[in-house]
C-alpha cells in the first residue's frame, strides 16, 4: 500500500511538472508569435546595415546597434568584449569569361573566395584542367596541372537529404582546393559554388592556403553552378578552353571587433552559465539574413521571451552574438579562452546558424545518457511540430566551450533552401518568414528554460 501511494504522489507530481512546463512553453511561443521582435531586429541589421564582414565599418555598426537593442531590454549586464579579427577587403567586383577561341567569349559569373589573393592587375587567363576533387588533381599531377586554372567541379551530392552532409561533403574543394592546387605549378582555382540548385549566384565562402609561402599563393573563386554546367560541357566540345578572371581582393592587419554579450543574473546558481548565441559577422555579397543575422536576432530574442514570460532563470542566460565566424572564428576561440581564464562554469550552449527557415528540432552533443533525458521533453514541442532530436553537431562558436559532461546543442531548422543562399548575393532579408523566425526563436527560449529547469540533471552539474 505504502509503494502504491508513493508511486501514485510521484506520478502526480510528474504530471503537474508537465502541465507546468506545457503552460511555460505556450507563454513563450504565444509572445514570440504576437510581440516578437526578432523580425524587426533582423529588417535593421540587413537593411540599414547590411553585409557584416568581419572587421568592416558594416560589423561595427552591428555591434552598436545590437548592443542598443540589448540595452533596452533591461538585462542585468551587457557588454562588449575585444577580440582580434582578420580584415580582407574584396575589392571591386570580379570579372570572368570563358573564351572558345580568340574573340570568342562569354561571361560568367564569379566571386573571390574570401582570404584570395587578388589576380595580377590585368587579370589572369590559362587553360583550364576539370577535376572532381583534390583526390584527382593529385592524381593528375605536375605535368597535367602547372600552369593551368584549376576548375573544381564536383557538386554536392543531391541524394543526401540532410543538406548540411551535402555541404560537409563537397566544401573541401573550396576550403584547400588553392593550397593544393599551387603544389602542382597552377596559376589559379575556379570553384563550383556550393549550392544544391542551378543558378547564376556565386557563393563565396572561406579558404585557406595553409603554410604556402605568401609570393607562392594563387587567386581562388567560385562560380555559379550554372556557368559551372556550361564551363564543363564547353570543355568536353573544345578542351583548349580559356579561362579569364580578374580579382582586387587583400588580406589587411588584424583590427579590433567584439563580441556582444548579455545576460539575466541566475537567481539561484548565478555562476552556472547557460549560453544561447549566433555570429553577427557575415559575408558582403548579400545582407547575411539567414547566415547568421537570424540566429542573433533569435538569441537576443530568446532573453526578452524569458523576461516577458515571467520565468525567473535558476542559471545565469547569457545571449552572444559572436564577431568572426565565417573566416577565422575569433570570436568562438577568444570567447571560450576568457571563460576558461575567469573560471567560468558553463553549463550548457546553444547555437543557431542554419538559417532562419522553420524550425524542426535540435541536434545535441553530449552522452547518450543526457540525450536520453533531453528526449524525454520531446512531447512538450510536438504541438510545435519541433520534435526531431538527435545526436550531432552543435555549432562553430560554441564547439570551443565543450567539456567533458557537457551538452551542446544546435537549432535544426529546413535545410533544403538554405544553400541556394548561403554566402551568396540572394541571402537577403526578403527571403526570411517572419513566423518562421518568430517560431525558431520561440522553441530556442524554450530549450533554455527546461534546461535551466532541470540542470541537475545532466553530466556537468552532477556532484
Amino acid at each position: 500500500m505504502k509503494k502504491l501511494l508513493i508511486l501514485l504522489l510521484l506520478t502526480s507530481f510528474h504530471s503537474y511538472a508537465q502541465n507546468d512546463d506545457e503552460k511555460q512553453l505556450k507563454k513563450i511561443y504565444d509572445a514570440a508569435l504576437t510581440e516578437g521582435k526578432a523580425y524587426d531586429w533582423l529588417n535593421y541589421l540587413s537593411n540599414q546595415i547590411g553585409g557584416r564582414l568581419s572587421g568592416s565599418l558594416e560589423a561595427q555598426r552591428a555591434v552598436e546597434y545590437t548592443k542598443t537593442q540589448l540595452d533596452s531590454l533591461g538585462l542585468d549586464k551587457v557588454w562588449l568584449q575585444p577580440v582580434m579579427v582578420p580584415k580582407w577587403v574584396r575589392g571591386t567586383p570580379e570579372f570572368a569569361y570563358l573564351e572558345t577561341s580568340p574573340g570568342m567569349t562569354t561571361t560568367v559569373p564569379i566571386c573571390a573566395l574570401g582570404g584570395s589573393v587578388a589576380t595580377p592587375v590585368g587579370g589572369l587567363k590559362a587553360k583550364l584542367i576539370e577535376v572532381k576533387g583534390i583526390e584527382e588533381l593529385k592524381a593528375l599531377g605536375r605535368s597535367k596541372i602547372e600552369g593551368k586554372i584549376v576548375f573544381y567541379n564536383r557538386p554536392m551530392d543531391p541524394t543526401l537529404i540532410s543538406t548540411f552532409d551535402a555541404y560537409s561533403g563537397a566544401v573541401d574543394q573550396r576550403f584547400s582546393g588553392a593550397e593544393e592546387a599551387a603544389k602542382f605549378g597552377a596559376v589559379g582555382v575556379i570553384v563550383r559554388s556550393m549550392n544544391l540548385r542551378l543558378d547564376d549566384f556565386p557563393h563565396t565562402g572561406s579558404m585557406s592556403y595553409g603554410e604556402t609561402a605568401v609570393a607562392d599563393r594563387i587567386p581562388a573563386a567560385a562560380i555559379s553552378t550554372n556557368a559551372a554546367e556550361m564551363l564543363a560541357t564547353t570543355l568536353k566540345l573544345n578542351p583548349e578552353t580559356k579561362f579569364y578572371f580578374k580579382q582586387n581582393s587583400k588580406q589587411f592587419d588584424d583590427v579590433e571587433s567584439f563580441n556582444v554579450i548579455g545576460e539575466i543574473t541566475g537567481s539561484t546558481h548565478p555562476d552556472e552559465i547557460i549560453v544561447v548565441g549566433g555570429h553577427l559577422d557575415s559575408w558582403d555579397l548579400g545582407d547575411g539574413s539567414h547566415d547568421d543575422g537570424a540566429g542573433c536576432v533569435q538569441s537576443m530574442e530568446v532573453l526578452r521571451l524569458l523576461k516577458i514570460s515571467g520565468y525567473k532563470p535558476k542559471r545565469t542566460i547569457r545571449a552572444v552574438l559572436f564577431m568572426n565566424e565565417e573566416n577565422g572564428l575569433r570570436g568562438g576561440t577568444e570567447y571560450a579562452a576568457k571563460a576558461e581564464m575567469s573560471n567560468e562554469n558553463h553549463v550548457f550552449a546553444l547555437e543557431s546558424d542554419s538559417g532562419g527557415f522553420t524550425p524542426r528540432g535540435f541536434s545535441f552533443d553530449g552522452s547518450d545518457a543526457d540525450l536520453k533525458k533531453v528526449q524525454a521533453w520531446v512531447p512538450l514541442f510536438e504541438p510545435y511540430m519541433v520534435h526531431s532530436f538527435q545526436k550531432g553537431y552543435s555549432g562553430a562558436d560554441i564547439a570551443p566551450l565543450k567539456k567533458e559532461g557537457m551538452v551542446l546543442a544546435g537549432l535544426l531548422p529546413d535545410s533544403q533552401r538554405y544553400f541556394a543562399h548561403h554566402h551568396a548575393a540572394n541571402d537577403t532579408f526578403e527571403y526570411v518568414n517572419k513566423r518562421e523566425l518568430e517560431l525558431g526563436a520561440a522553441s530556442m527560449a524554450s530549450l533554455i528554460y527546461l534546461f535551466d529547469k532541470y540542470g541537475d540533471d545532466f553530466g556537468t552539474l552532477k556532484p
